[in-house]
């Protein structure tokens, strides 16, 4: 398995794909049965690959991920050769970014001395789907990019 397998939850939002998919290889739902009954080992492995399969696509289609904690930001921008990095340290230990108040806190200060940004890019590995994947792994969400493209007006 490349990537993670998808949750109960996620396979069920994701049934009729799972069905198509199946179908591809033509097992049929009677065979599906079978299969998960009496080769458990071979149900698993189907699901890893559409797993795999659904992660594929969606990594191949992000363009911003965003990794939030009590004082940092970590905003990345996936181009088609790089990502690139935008970082937000807030260095009043009293504040805490993924509440309200600490984000509204740094709303209104984000051009203090309290607040310092870092900016990087990085050229992707081998597999660039594999390095988007490293960072949700990280604690990275997918995002539509607003918090990003923000600073990066606000930087220029």
């Amino acid at each position: 398995m490349k990537y993670k397998r998808l949750s109960k939850e996620q396979l069920e939002e994701l049934h009729p794909e799972f069905i198509n998919f199946l179908a591809t290889q033509s097992i049929t739902a009677e065979e599906w049965k079978k299969i998960k009954k009496e080769q458990p080992e071979v149900a698993e492995e189907e699901i890893d690959v559409f797993s795999d399969l659904i992660w594929e696509g969606v990594l191949s289609k992000v363009e911003y991920l965003e990794n939030v904690s009590e004082q940092h930001m970590h905003l990345f921008h996936l181009t088609d050769k790089e990502m690139k990095l935008l970082s937000v340290k807030v260095m009043n230990p009293e504040i805490d970014l993924r509440t309200k108040i600490g984000f509204d806190w740094f709303k209104r200060n984000f051009q203090s001395d309290f607040v310092e940004y870092l900016t990087a890019s990085k050229a992707y590995g081998e597999d660039k789907n594999a390095d988007k994947f490293e960072l949700i792994k990280q604690g990275a969400v997918i995002t539509k990019g607003e918090l990003y493209q923000w600073f990066d007006q606000i930087i220029e």
